[in-house]
C-alpha cells in the first residue's frame, strides 16, 4: 500500500468512524478550505472575521488593525461601521485594547469585560459605550519568524457587559493564528495595497453615511449626533451594516424612512 493510498484510508476511517470531528473543528475546516481559495489577504482577513462572529456566539462586531511600515495604525477589514469607528478612535487617542494588543512590545491579550467601568483608556472607554458597546477583547497577530513580533490584532466587540467572559480565547487565537499566516506571506507593496483599498472602503462608507444623515436631518429637523445616532440603531436593530443601510436610505429616501 502506497502512502497516498494509506493517507485516504486514514481520512475514510476519520471522516466515517466514531472519531468525527465536532462542530467547532468542522467550522475550522471549512474556514481553512475558503482560505485557501481565498484570492486576496483582504478576502482572507474577510473570512476570519466571518468566522469569528460564527465561532465566538457574543461577538457582536469584530475587525482587525494592521500597524504599516511606517507605524500608523488602519483596519482593513470589519463587520461593519461601528467597528471602524471604534477601532478609529483608539488610533486617535492612542489608548484602547486593539491599540496595546497590535504594538510589538504590547500584551497577548488585551480584555475588558465592562467599559463603563474601565480606568485604563478614560479617553476611548466612554466613547466605546457611547456607540453602544461594552466589553472588547483584542488578540494579538503574530507573524512569527523572523521577527515574532506582533503586527496587529484580531478585535472582538459585544453590546453586553461581561458579554465575552465566555468567549473561548483559544479559538481567538487560532483565528488570530489564521491571519497571521496570511499577513505574513504579503510583502509591503501587498499590504500598501490593502491599506489604499480601506481607504477607498472607508471613504466611499463616509460619503454614503453622511447623506443618509443629511436625509434624516432635513426630515427630523435634528443635529447630526442625533442623526448619526438613529442610523446606529437601526442598524443594530435590523443586523445590517451601517453603510449598506445609508446606501438604502440613500437610493430610495422617497419610498422610506427610519424608525424613531
Amino acid at each position: 500500500m502506497t502512502s497516498e493510498q494509506e493517507w485516504r484510508r486514514d481520512k475514510e476511517i476519520f471522516v466515517s468512524g466514531a472519531d468525527r470531528p465536532g462542530p467547532l473543528a468542522a467550522e475550522f475546516a471549512r474556514l481553512t478550505a475558503r482560505l485557501l481559495t481565498a484570492p486576496r489577504v483582504e478576502d482572507v482577513l474577510e473570512r476570519v472575521l466571518e468566522a469569528t462572529t460564527l465561532m465566538v456566539p457574543s461577538a457582536d462586531l469584530a475587525s482587525f488593525t494592521l500597524i504599516d511600515t511606517d507605524g500608523h495604525f488602519h483596519t482593513p477589514a470589519e463587520t461593519g461601521e461601528v467597528a471602524v469607528e471604534l477601532d478609529r478612535l483608539q488610533y486617535r487617542f492612542r489608548e484602547g485594547p486593539c491599540v496595546e494588543a497590535a504594538e510589538p512590545a504590547g500584551p497577548a491579550v488585551a480584555i475588558a469585560p465592562d467599559l463603563a467601568a474601565e480606568p485604563r483608556w478614560p479617553q476611548w472607554a466612554p466613547a466605546a459605550c457611547g456607540l453602544g458597546v461594552r466589553a472588547v477583547l483584542s488578540t494579538a497577530l503574530i507573524p512569527g519568524a523572523p521577527t515574532g513580533r506582533s503586527v496587529g490584532a484580531l478585535n472582538v466587540y459585544s453590546r453586553s457587559p461581561n458579554g465575552l467572559d465566555e468567549a473561548d480565547r483559544d479559538v481567538l487565537l487560532l483565528l488570530a493564528t489564521h491571519a497571521s499566516l496570511a499577513v505574513a506571506a504579503t510583502d509591503a507593496v501587498t499590504r500598501s495595497e490593502l491599506q489604499a483599498a480601506h481607504l477607498r472602503k472607508a471613504i466611499d462608507s463616509r460619503d454614503v453615511i453622511g447623506q443618509a444623515k443629511g436625509i434624516i436631518m432635513a426630515r427630523r429637523g435634528v443635529s447630526a449626533e442625533e442623526a448619526f445616532d438613529v442610523l446606529r440603531r437601526t442598524s443594530q436593530d435590523l443586523n445590517v451594516k451601517l453603510a449598506e443601510l445609508a446606501r438604502t436610505l440613500t437610493e430610495r429616501h422617497a419610498e422610506i424612512d427610519l424608525p424613531g
